[in-house]
């Protein structure tokens, strides 16, 4: 299984830019799922239903990954809108990640291309300011050990950014432990080593 490690938003964020007196108006969120993607544009549409146009775009995936992507004009010119915005997302680098743009008319038209450049520039506007975190595929795993190996153990856990999230104390010492899946082979080489290949390291998801 590929481990997954990259930035997504971090929280819903907004930006805005007036070109020829229209206002674009871009708001992202996180979408770990194109059904998620879609409950954040209904809202969207509710806040903002006094707009001409709501247009929008989702990658509800890792950076760049076209499986689960999404995309609306809504009612703008065929291509001038959710193509735009979706180019911009898949080459931002950024995974799991939606963008509604809204509209209001402001009296000037602004042809084809000034559309598809203002409705890209309104989403590459709004993730220059975006407050980036990081989707981390996490794995859980027992570790089953001796006593004399716990401060060993404990010791390497940190490093891994792992997290102990219960303890059993029998005949042997026994660990669940949530760490990064990129790090579950070296967790389970470190453990061998510190336990001369006594200590056991089960993946469990």
């Amino acid at each position: 299984m590929t481990s997954l490690r990259y930035p997504i938003p971090a929280g819903r964020h907004r930006a805005e830019l007036v070109i020829e007196r229209s206002r674009f108006v871009c708001t992202v969120a996180h979408a770990e799922s194109a059904e998620s993607a879609q409950l954040f544009i209904k809202e969207m549409n509710a806040e903002f239903s006094d707009a001409t146009h709501n247009c929008w775009a989702f990658v509800a995936g890792a950076p760049g990954d076209t499986n689960r992507v999404g995309m609306s004009d809504d009612g703008e010119p065929h291509g001038t809108a959710g193509r735009p915005m979706l180019t911009v997302l898949l080459h931002s680098g950024v995974g799991e990640i939606v963008a509604v743009v809204t509209r209001y008319y402001g009296g000037t038209k602004l042809g084809t291309g000034g559309l598809v450049k203002a409705y890209g520039g309104a989403v590459q506007h709004a993730l220059e300011t975006m407050e980036r975190g990081e989707r981390v595929d996490r794995a859980d795993v027992r570790i089953t050990l001796a006593y004399s190996a716990v401060s060993a153990m404990q010791r390497l856990l940190p490093p891994l950014e792992a997290e102990v999230l219960s303890d059993a104390f029998a005949s042997d010492v026994t660990y669940h432990v949530r760490l990064p899946r990129a790090n579950v082979a070296e967790l389970q080489r470190l453990v061998a080593d510190a336990t001369r290949g006594e200590g056991i390291v089960l993946p469990l998801s």
